[in-house]
Order: C-alpha cells, then structure tokens, then sequence
C-alpha cells in the first residue's frame, strides 16, 4: 500500500473511532431536543455525513465540533417537527426509548429523559430546548452553550432560565424508582378490573391521561381529564382491553413501564408520570411507529 493511501486510510480510521466515541452523547442530545427516536438518528446520520466530507485537519476537538453539528441540526428539524405535529392525529407523546443499558443515555445526567420531561419540552421552543438539554443533561457551560447556539452567553443563561421556569411550574417532585413501580403495580391491578375506589386514591386531582396512536382505531384522541374522568374512562374499557391481554415490565425512558401485549402483538406501552400525591399523566403509546423500534430495542 502506498504511503498516501495508507495516510488516508488512517485519517477515516481516526474520524470513525471520533465519531463512535461521541455518538451516544450525540444520540442523547438530538432525542431530547426531538422526543424521537428515529429523527435523532437522522440526525446523527446527517453529522456523519457532514463529518466525512469536513476538513478534519482544522478541527482541534472532534467531540465538539460534532456536539456543534447535531445541535444545529436537531434545532432545524424540531422547528419543522412541530408544524408536523399541529396536523398530528390525536395527542402527540414523545417516542419511548430503551434506557436499561445506558441510564443517562449519553448524557452527565439523566435528566430530561423521561417522557413527561420530553412532553413539557414541547411546549418550549427549539432554540431554549437546546439550551435547556445541553446545560442540564450535559452540564455544558454557558459560554460553550452560546458558541453551539451563535448567541451571547447572558441570552444563553436567559434560555436555560426560561426552561428551568417552565418545567418547574408544571413539574412537580418526583418520586424514586421503587416508589414508581410499587404504584404502577398498583395502577396495573386497579386499572385491569375497574376498580374505582383505587383508581381514584392513586390519581392526582389533576390527571391527564394521553394516548397516542396517531390516528389508529380506538385510541382516543383528545387527552382525558381530571380525576373523576379518567377512572370512568378506564374503568369504561377494562372489560374490553384487558381480559385478552398480558403485560410485562419494562423499562422506558429511565422508570419502570408496562408493554402491553394481545394476540402476540405488542399494543401498548403505559408510562406514567407519579409525583409526591400520586399519578400526574399517564401517557399511552399505541402508534405503531413508535412502538414497534422500542420492542425491537428490547430485543436487541
């Protein structure tokens, strides 16, 4: 081999090697600016694509410039996403991810993972999205936040302050994973027969309860609320959805959930979101296209 090809050779070994070592940290922030799975892998793809045609030689730190790269990209695609989800069929939950072999997935801290996190990131825009994730998840400093972001490092502190206030109006304390699976047990067993007086001691006054199955038949599409409501409603459809299910425990997006299996398809993934007073959301993954890569990610 000629000294020329075996350099080059040499050079897309390294890219390759910078790359894998970034990527699940890559991974981790295009999901959490995304709540999807399969367009965080887009996403990351696109960074790869960029990073083979890019001129390695100028680039001092391969880890952030690619960390720079899904960003940017992940901010384009969310700001595109969410004129997508205004025509969405029914309610709109963020795509469930396996998390049993890597907790943090990618991240400092496993901090906006969990689906009701990803759900009220929704209603930040992309830009404080990204903000919010990279200092919170990541622990980046503000000045990196505002190089990633091409804006002044008091705007960045003001973006992370902005997230920080809306997931603390709406987020209440959660709970530990034990506690969550001791009451998703609870849950499980009241919700399968129909229990009133059980469903009403274990949901918040509050509860809002999301199935999304992206315009699938008998899903329902508008989000069920308050107490009273949503015991009704399951207490409605336990006759009929349960006595020919089974049920497994999961994990999905770092707590305890529940895979939904009839006829040996899986049709459902049940997460629920509990704080100090009990269950705030429970949030329904019936769309296929969801649900279907998180059983295959079980599998793998």
């Amino acid at each position: 081999m000629r000294a020329g090809a075996s350099s080059a050779s040499e050079n897309i070994d390294r890219a390759t090697q910078d790359f894998l070592a970034a990527r699940p940290q890559l991974f981790g922030i295009a999901y959490r600016v995304l709540g999807s799975a399969a367009e965080a892998e887009d996403v990351v793809q696109e960074a790869w694509l960029r990073w083979q045609n890019t001129d390695r030689a100028v680039v001092h730190e391969p880890a952030a410039f690619l960390t720079t790269v899904v960003t940017r990209l992940a901010i384009n695609v969310a700001q595109s996403a969410r004129m997508r989800r205004e025509s969405y069929v029914g309610p709109w939950l963020p795509e469930p991810v396996d998390t049993s072999q890597d907790p943090h997935l990618g991240a400092e801290r496993a901090e906006a993972v969990e689906m009701a996190v990803l759900l009220l990131l929704e209603k930040l825009n992309p830009v404080e999205r990204a903000a919010y994730v990279l200092r919170e998840a990541f622990d980046y400093p503000y000045a990196r936040i505002a190089d990633i972001l091409e804006t002044s490092e008091a705007n960045a502190r003001q973006l992370v302050s902005r997230g920080r206030r809306h997931l603390g109006a709406e987020r209440k304390e959660s709970v530990t994973p034990a506690a969550h699976r001791r009451l998703l047990e609870v849950f499980l067993s009241a919700a399968r027969t129909g229990d009133m007086a059980v469903l009403e001691d274990v949901l918040t006054a509050d509860v809002v309860s999301y199935t999304d199955g992206g315009g699938i038949r008998g899903a329902s599409r508008i989000p069920v609320v308050g107490r009273t409501h949503v015991s009704r409603y399951l207490a409605a459809f336990a006759p009929r959805f349960w006595p020919q299910s089974t049920t497994r425990f999961v994990e999905a997006n770092g707590l305890p959930a529940v895979l939904v299996e009839a006829d040996g398809k899986q049709v459902a993934l049940l997460c629920l979101d509990i704080g100090p007073r009990g269950i705030q959301r429970l949030m329904w993954v019936m769309n296929p296209a969801k649900l279907t890569p998180y059983v295959a990610s079980l599998a793998a």
